[in-house]
């Protein structure tokens, strides 16, 4: 059995698209993944980022899943801080009506925005503070234990959609693991404390109704092309791209601008958000996906592809599937 493999779509406006191009884009993607046997398509709730389509997650979902017969989708994650626990029931548990079977709903902590997107959301800075008592209550909705008297999530109740915890520090594994939730670490954009958290996680995992035994999720950038020199070039547009879009403050940049910007110091930000990052050839991505996937002891991995073009994201899933075809879990 090969290591099962996913895909975290981010839904990228790439230079020059609208955002009806990237929603197509992410269709492409979830069936070409589909095709080529990858386990799940999440997707990630952000906010006020000019470069990212997926900020309303379960529409995206719904519509995927219109457009897909098999694949797993789900979100990696929605930002519970920003939502009532009822809602997000309601919403996975009408998702779950649709498409039996195939929804995950990933969870995170931090808000996905900063603080005046928090204001924007009306929802308090202090909300993270709640949230392992939100995901409880949220759990109870969907199993149809609701812990708010005469309160149900219709649609949703009993719909039992499988929870996981995502995180990038000790205090998602710790939840996970007390609540005997899988487990899924944002090693793609930060890799810090990749190694700790899924140690403690494992220690301290205690079995629930949903989970028998601990199960890690771990994200990696993924550039697969059929040339070294490909890889090499969409890397450099890469690291561009998140250096204007992390600190460009929603101008636009050229290549020669992007390049000085990096030069002076957005590049070792940049670098550290992609130490996990697996490029080249296909043979070279199942060399060093196969080494990343012992370092971060994950059962399955979950991949940003990265690409300045939707092509390029598109033949990147057929490589990297192709090359992990025989690589025993």
């Amino acid at each position: 059995m090969r290591i099962p493999l996913s895909i975290l779509d981010l839904a990228p406006i790439l230079r020059g698209q609208t955002v009806s191009d990237s929603i197509a884009a992410s269709v492409a993607l979830a069936q070409r993944a589909e095709q080529h046997g990858y386990r799940r398509v999440w997707y990630a709730e952000h906010h006020n980022m000019p470069t990212i389509a997926s900020s309303a997650t379960s529409v995206l979902i719904a519509h995927v899943g219109a457009h897909t017969s098999e694949i797993r989708l789900g979100s990696g994650g929605v930002m519970l801080p920003n939502h009532s626990p009822l809602t997000i029931a309601e919403q996975f548990g009408t998702l779950e009506a649709m498409y039996p079977g195939r929804i995950d709903l990933g969870l995170g902590r931090a808000p996905g925005s900063d603080q005046n997107t928090t204001y924007a959301l009306r929802r308090d800075p202090a909300a993270s503070e709640s949230f392992p008592q939100d995901v409880l209550e949220l759990q109870a909705y969907l199993a149809g234990k609701t812990r708010v008297p005469g309160v149900d999530a219709i649609p949703g109740k009993g719909s039992n959609v499988p929870l996981y915890i995502l995180g990038s520090s000790m205090f998602g594994a710790s939840l996970a693991a007390a609540l005997g939730l899988p487990y899924a670490f944002a090693s793609h954009f930060a890799p810090q404390a990749l190694e700790p958290a899924v140690a403690a996680y494992r220690r301290d995992f205690r079995p629930s109704e949903q989970l028998d035994e601990p199960y890690v999720i771990a994200g990696v950038n993924v550039i697969a092309t059929d040339t070294t020199a490909a890889a090499e070039e969409a890397f450099r547009s890469v690291r561009r791209t998140l250096a204007t879009g992390l600190f460009g403050r929603g101008r636009t940049f050229s290549d020669e601008e992007a390049d000085v910007l990096l030069s002076q110091g957005a590049g070792q930000h940049v670098n550290s958000m992609l130490t996990h990052t697996a490029m080249g050839t296909p043979a070279d991505v199942r060399r060093q996906l196969e080494s990343f996937r012992g370092l971060a002891d994950a059962d399955e991995l979950i991949v940003a592809h990265q690409s300045p073009t939707t092509e390029g994201r598109l033949r990147s899933v057929e490589l990297t599937a192709d090359a992990m075809e025989s690589v025993s879990a």
